[in-house]
């Protein structure tokens, strides 16, 4: 029995003796952090548990007896920040938790166990990791910091900035290994938004921290000179949504004469513009509408309002679309062509027929790829619309429908026109005929007449004969 009883003791020596090397714990402010402080004894409950902090004194003891003692720093109205769960001990396991963590929790603490005669001592320095930022809402275009604290500062450590769990990279990230703190300065814009973390590495540990940046002016669109589609006839929303909640002073639009990135046209916005807030509108969305877009209307457009003094301002590109069509008598063919006002971002055309059934059901036949496409005027197709869709490299960006009725009515009224013709033919070519019947007719009488001519006494023979003739009539009547 004894000799097994010395064998435990040097097993636990061995296993737990005093140990000089400082664990080094991360974790962020406001969080959670476990200091470990563990064993492979094969003792029972240990006699007593002292965790306690340079400079400070205990943070939190166990007696014998089993009576637990708080530090003064560590116990606010009542509710322990620190605690040693009891169901650990018999696994080895004196770790302690600290809730809440402050800035100024960081530093060394040490955990000392005793054993019957045996005592072990454990050092855990803690670092807490924080992140703020200058300005949580800051305005668009104002200037920003976000910058991470570590205490005690790790000198020597590598810190890596993360936003929105990508890589940040800038020339504007002020930090070095010996350097107590790391920070990024930029102007607030959109790109800023989002979740800053903070990556620190230290003896091969890490540990990091987090915040949030939400940067007030525009939201819509979310950046400068984004292009908006529209097909000539349409209407068409022209955005302008400052962040919910601001109301900016002194809201406008203008638009930019062409190749100017600054300078306005005054008083050339278009005849169906609207920038009147409406009622459905809320006091932060500024944005303008067109009733009825004419291709002309195309170019550049600028929308402002002031926040908090700073003027700011948002550019977009109004790009409107139609469809020219060009008709050969000829080929009896039509060729339409989708144009553009602006075509730098358009990579791909393509033609798409759509056909209605006599209860209005839409359904899409055919396609074909380009910019131009070639229909017969006198085919089925008449009958169906033809749709240009044009894409970019995110996929489509707008589309305009050719309505291939219209090009029937076309088709008909060359027919009727046609028939027209060949009935005035027709009739001309019957009067032509009938005059030259009279024609003929007054040729014949007057030769007949100079026939005559050439014998006048016998003529008067005849003439007298027939006078005759009639007086005899008359007295028969009479008698």
């Amino acid at each position: 029995m004894f000799i097994a009883n010395f064998l435990k003791y040097l097993l636990y020596i061995f296993s737990t003796g005093a140990r000089c090397e400082v664990i080094e714990v991360f974790a962020e402010a406001g969080s959670q952090a476990v200091l470990p402080c563990k064993s492979n004894t094969l003792f029972p409950t240990p006699s007593t548990i002292v965790w306690s902090k340079d400079n400070e004194g205990t943070v939190w003891r166990k007696q014998k007896s089993g009576l637990q003692y708080w530090g003064s720093n560590w116990v606010k109205k009542g509710i322990q920040r620190v605690q040693c769960p009891h169901y650990q001990f018999e696994r080895g396991d004196y770790s302690l938790q600290i809730n809440d963590l402050k800035e100024n929790d960081g530093g060394v603490y040490s955990c000392r166990v005793t054993l019957g005669n045996i005592v072990s001592e454990n050092v855990v320095r803690l670092r807490i990791i924080k992140v703020s930022v200058s300005q949580s809402f800051p305005i668009w275009g104002s200037d920003v910091s976000v910058t991470c604290d570590v205490t005690p500062w790790p000198y020597g450590a590598s810190v890596q900035w993360m936003l929105n769990n990508n890589l940040f990279v800038s020339r504007s990230i002020i930090s070095n290994r010996n350097t107590p703190k790391s920070t990024v300065r930029e102007k607030a814009t959109a790109r800023l938004t989002g979740n800053w973390t903070c990556v620190v590495g230290f003896k091969g540990k890490e540990g990091r921290a987090s915040a949030v940046l939400s940067v007030q002016g525009f939201i819509q669109p979310s950046t400068d000179n984004t292009k908006v589609y529209v097909a000539v006839g349409s209407a068409v929303t022209l955005p302008c949504v400052f962040s919910p909640g601001l109301t900016p002073s002194s809201p406008g639009w203008e638009k930019l004469k062409p190749g100017s990135l600054f300078k306005p046209i005054p008083g050339h916005l278009p005849l169906s513009f609207s920038q009147s807030l409406s009622s459905s509108q809320h006091s932060w969305d500024r944005s303008a509408s067109l009733k009825e877009v004419g291709f002309e209307d195309e170019g550049r457009y600028r929308c402002s309002g002031t926040l908090q003094g700073q003027r700011l301002t948002r550019n977009m590109q109004l790009v409107v679309a139609k469809i020219n069509s060009n008709i050969s008598k000829k080929k009896g063919s039509v060729t339409l062509t989708c144009q553009l006002s602006d075509t730098t971002e358009v990579t791909d055309y393509e033609w798409v027929q759509v056909t209605y059934d006599v209860n209005g059901t839409q359904s899409v036949g055919s396609s074909h790829k380009g910019k131009t496409l070639s229909i017969s005027s006198m085919s089925e197709e008449k009958r169906s619309e033809w749709t240009c869709r044009f894409y970019g490299k995110g996929g489509i960006l707008g589309n305009i429908t050719y309505h291939v009725p219209l090009m029937s009515g076309l088709s008909g009224q060359k027919q009727t026109n046609s028939s027209h013709n060949t009935a005035a033919v027709i009739g001309l070519s019957f009067l032509l005929v009938i005059l030259l019947l009279i024609l003929a007719q007054m040729y014949k009488n007057h030769q007949r007449r100079k026939k005559a001519f050439q014998y006048p006494a016998m003529e008067t023979i005849v003439h007298n004969i027939s006078n005759e003739r009639e007086e005899r009539a008359k007295r028969q009547v009479k008698k």
